[in-house]
C-alpha cells in the first residue's frame, strides 16, 4: 500500500509543477508603460460601464458575452474546438454574439442548439449587413474582409444587451475559466476602452508597418468596454484615422490589428494592457516563450496560416493541448451550472412503462456539426444528390462511391470527436476525395448505445441543394453512369410529384468480388449466382415487389405496387417527407419511410437500365442486438404499432397491424391482396433468423 501511495503523491506534485514551465508575466516592457492603479477601480467603476460596486463581486450567474467572427467551413471546425475548451473550464452562463454569413449561421446555430449545453445562448449577425462599413479599407491580410469585422462589435451590440464583451478569434484554445478574463474589466479606469495583449513578435518594430506603440498589440483576444467606445464614437474614430493613414502606409497587412494599433497609438488612454498569458501567440516567429516561461498559459493562440502545424519551440506541447480538445467528447460538457442553473429534473420511468428509453430518443439532442469540409455546388438541370449515412468503420467506402457517382453527395457520419478528427485527416489526404468539393460531410456525435440511423438520414436529406435525391446506403456501388442516366429519366418523366423511381438493388455473394458495371454483365453474373437480388436468400419481402423477373427483360420503366415490408432504394424530390426518427438501430427504419410514401399515394416506378450493388462487409453491432435481444425486438414491435397508428390518423388511411402482419385496406385505393405475411421476428429491415 505504501508504494502506490507514494506514486500518487509523485503524480500530484508533477502535475502541479508542470504548468509552471509554461507561464508568464509579459514580454520585456516598454519604458513608458500604462499604469493601472487599484484605486482607480473605486473611483471610476461607473464610467467603465459598471452600474454599482456590486458589479465588482464574483457572481456565478453573471453572463459572459463573447463576440466571434466565424465564416467559412474551416473556421466552423476551429470554432467547435474553441467552444469545447471554453465549455470545459467555464462556470458562468455564456452569450455568444457571432458575425457570420448565412451558410455558417445555419451550421453554427445547428451546432449550438443540438449541443444543448445549459445556460448558453447565441445571437447571430449577418455580415452582409455590415460589409459596407469595412469594404473600403485597403487590406491584404489572408482572411480578407472577415479579418476586419471585429472592429464592428462596438457598433453592433447595444448597451441594453451588455456594456462589455470579449472578442475572440476562432483559432484559440482556452486553458482557464474565461470568467477570469472577464473580471479584468474591473481593472479598467473610466477612459480605458480596449483590453489587449502585447504582440509577441517584433513585427511592428520593422519597416513599412502601420503605426503601433512599441511591439504593438495582438487582436486575437480583445476586451471591449462598449460604454467607453460608444461614448467616444468608436466607428467615426477608427474610420477617420484609417482613411488618413491608408494614404501613407497603404493596405493593412494584419487587418483589424493594424487599425486597432493605429487607434491606440493616437489615443493611448484607451489602452488596458492584458497579461500576455491570455493570448500566448504561436506564430512561426513568435517570442512567446518570454511570456509563458514563468506563469501558466490561459489562452493559446494559433495565429499563423499554418494553425496547429506552426513551427514553434514548444509547438508539440501546445499542439497536444489543442488536440486534446479537438478529440475530447463534447457531450460530456452538457453539465449543469449548479450555482445558478434552473432545476432540471431527470425524466423518470415512474409509470414503469416498457421501452421508455427508446421512446425518449425522439426528443434527444445529438450534437451536430454540418459541413465540416468545404462544400461547393454548381446547379445543373434535374440534379440529384446521393444521400447516405455511415459510421467511422465504413469511412473508406466513400472513395469507391465518389469514383462511381460524379454528382453531389450528402454524407452524415456518426462519430466520436476523435473519429471526426481522423475522418478529416483521411479526407484531406485522400487523392480521390480531397479534390471533390461537391461532397457535403456532416458529423453527428455519438451518444448513448443506439444508432440514430433515421436522424442521420434526415440531416443528410435536409442539407441538399438539388431538386432530387437518391436515398441509398454507403455500402452500395452505383452502376456505370447512374447519375447521368437518372437525370435523363427525370427529364423524360417531368416532375416527380408523388413519384418514387426505384433503382433495383443486388448483392455480390463473395468477399472481394467486383461489382458489374452494366446490365449485360449483371445478367451474366446472375446466371451463375455470383450476383443475386439484394437479400433474396435472407429476406425476400424487402425487395421482392421490385419484380426482378420483369426487370431482366424490359427496356422500359414499369410500375409496381407497394407490399408489406418493401424497402427499395429510391429517387424522389428532395422535399420528400423525412424519415421517422423513432426507429433507431436496426429494424423498420427504411420500411417505415416507404410505407409513409404509400400512405401519401406515391407511384413506385422501377427503372430498367440502372442498378446498385451491395458489397459484403462485416455485420453491424445493431444487427447483433436485434438477433440476440428479445427485449429490443419487443420494443420494436411497440414502436411499429405507434407508427402505424400515426399514419392512419395523419393520412386517414387504415393500415392494420398485428404481431404477424401488416395490411392496408384503404378506401382511397382499390382492394388488393398484399401477398406475403411476415413474422414478428422478420417484420423489420433486413432481419435474420432469431429462433
Amino acid at each position: 500500500m505504501i508504494i502506490p501511495f507514494l506514486v500518487i503523491i509523485f503524480i500530484f506534485l508533477f502535475i502541479n509543477m508542470v504548468p509552471k514551465l509554461y507561464t508568464s508575466p509579459s514580454l520585456p516592457t516598454r519604458k513608458k508603460e500604462v499604469v493601472h492603479l487599484e484605486n482607480d477601480i473605486d473611483k471610476s467603476y461607473v464610467g467603465a460601464g459598471f452600474t454599482s460596486k456590486n458589479d465588482l463581486k464574483d457572481d456565478p450567474c453573471e453572463i459572459i458575452h463573447i463576440g466571434v467572427v466565424c465564416s467559412g467551413y474551416n473556421a466552423n471546425v476551429y470554432f467547435h474546438t474553441l467552444l469545447k475548451s471554453i465549455y470545459f473550464h467555464r462556470a458562468n452562463p455564456l452569450h455568444f454574439h457571432i458575425i457570420t454569413n448565412k451558410i455558417s449561421e445555419n451550421i453554427l446555430r445547428k451546432l449550438i442548439n443540438s449541443w444543448n449545453v445549459p445556460q448558453v445562448n447565441a445571437t447571430f449577425y449577418d455580415l452582409n449587413r455590415f460589409i459596407a462599413d469595412i469594404r473600403w479599407i485597403p487590406n491584404s491580410h489572408y482572411s480578407g474582409i472577415h479579418g476586419l469585422l471585429k472592429l464592428l462589435f462596438p457598433k453592433i451590440i447595444p448597451l441594453k444587451v451588455t456594456s462589455k464583451i470579449l472578442v475572440l478569434d476562432t483559432d484559440l484554445t482556452v486553458m482557464s475559466d474565461i470568467y477570469e478574463l472577464w473580471k479584468l474589466f474591473r481593472k479598467f479606469n473610466k477612459k480605458q476602452g480596449i483590453g489587449i495583449v502585447e504582440n509577441q513578435s517584433d513585427y511592428y518594430l520593422g519597416t513599412n508597418t502601420w503605426p503601433a506603440i512599441g511591439r504593438g498589440f495582438n487582436s486575437g483576444v480583445l476586451l471591449y468596454n462598449l460604454y467607453v467606445l460608444k461614448k467616444i464614437d468608436w466607428p467615426k474614430l477608427w474610420s477617420n484615422l484609417t482613411k488618413k493613414d491608408a494614404l501613407i502606409y497603404g493596405s493593412t497587412q494584419l487587418a483589424d490589428q493594424d487599425i486597432i494599433n493605429l487607434v491606440l497609438k493616437e489615443h493611448p488612454e484607451l489602452l488596458y494592457e492584458v497579461p500576455c498569458v491570455w493570448n500566448t501567440q504561436l506564430s512561426d516567429h513568435t517570442l512567446s516563450y518570454e511570456c509563458y516561461k514563468d506563469r501558466k498559459v490561459k489562452i493559446v493562440h494559433w495565429n499563423s496560416p499554418k494553425k496547429y502545424n506552426v513551427e514553434n519551440k514548444d509547438g508539440e506541447y501546445f499542439r497536444s493541448l489543442a488536440t486534446g480538445f479537438l478529440e475530447y467528447n463534447g457531450n460530456l460538457l452538457r453539465k449543469k451550472l449548479h450555482s445558478c442553473d434552473a432545476s432540471r429534473g431527470e425524466i423518470k420511468n415512474e409509470s414503469g412503462e416498457f421501452c421508455l428509453e427508446l421512446r425518449k430518443l425522439t426528443s434527444s439532442h445529438w450534437r451536430t456539426l454540418l459541413y465540416f469540409r468545404e462544400y461547393k455546388y454548381m446547379s445543373v438541370d434535374n440534379d440529384i444528390t446521393f444521400v447516405a449515412q455511415l459510421s467511422f468503420d465504413r469511412l473508406q467506402m466513400i472513395e469507391e462511391l465518389v469514383k462511381s457517382w460524379s454528382g453531389p453527395i450528402s454524407l452524415t457520419l456518426y462519430v466520436t470527436d476523435y473519429e471526426l478528427s481522423q475522418s478529416i485527416t483521411f479526407i484531406s489526404h485522400s487523392q480521390t476525395l480531397q479534390g471533390r468539393l461537391n461532397v457535403a460531410y456532416h458529423a453527428v456525435f455519438k451518444e448513448g448505445e443506439y444508432y440514430p440511423i433515421n436522424t442521420l438520414r434526415n440531416i443528410g436529406l435536409s442539407n441538399v441543394h438539388t431538386p432530387y435525391v437518391f436515398l441509398a446506403d454507403i455500402d452500395f456501388l452505383p452502376s456505370k453512369d447512374l447519375y447521368d442516366t437518372l437525370r435523363q429519366h427525370i427529364s423524360s418523366m417531368g416532375s416527380l410529384i408523388k413519384k418514387a423511381l426505384i433503382v433495383p438493388a443486388f448483392e455480390i455473394q463473395k468477399y472481394g468480388g467486383q461489382a458489374p458495371v452494366d446490365k449485360k454483365q449483371l445478367l451474366k453474373e446472375m446466371e451463375d449466382r455470383s450476383v443475386i437480388p439484394f437479400l433474396s436468400n435472407i429476406w425476400s419481402p424487402g425487395h421482392a415487389a421490385t419484380n426482378y423477373q420483369i426487370w431482366k427483360t424490359t427496356s422500359k420503366p414499369y410500375k409496381v405496387k407497394w407490399k408489406v415490408d418493401y424497402e427499395p432504394y429510391i429517387v424522389v424530390r428532395s422535399d420528400v417527407v423525412p424519415y421517422d426518427e423513432r426507429f433507431v438501430g436496426f429494424g423498420w427504419n427504411k420500411v417505415s419511410h416507404i410505407m409513409e410514401l404509400e400512405a401519401q399515394n406515391y407511384e413506385f416506378i422501377v427503372l430498367p437500365d440502372v442498378f446498385i450493388v451491395h458489397k459484403p462487409h462485416t455485420p453491424s453491432y445493431e444487427i447483433g442486438r436485434f438477433r440476440t435481444s428479445p427485449a429490443y425486438r419487443l420494443c420494436l414491435q411497440l414502436l411499429k404499432e405507434e407508427f402505424i397508428h400515426k399514419l392512419n390518423k395523419k393520412y386517414n388511411c387504415s393500415f392494420q397491424y398485428s404481431n404477424t402482419s401488416v395490411s392496408f385496406p384503404s378506401s382511397r385505393r382499390k382492394k388488393r391482396n398484399l401477398g406475403s405475411h411476415t413474422t414478428e421476428a422478420t417484420n423489420t429491415d433486413y432481419p435474420m433468423n432469431v429462433e
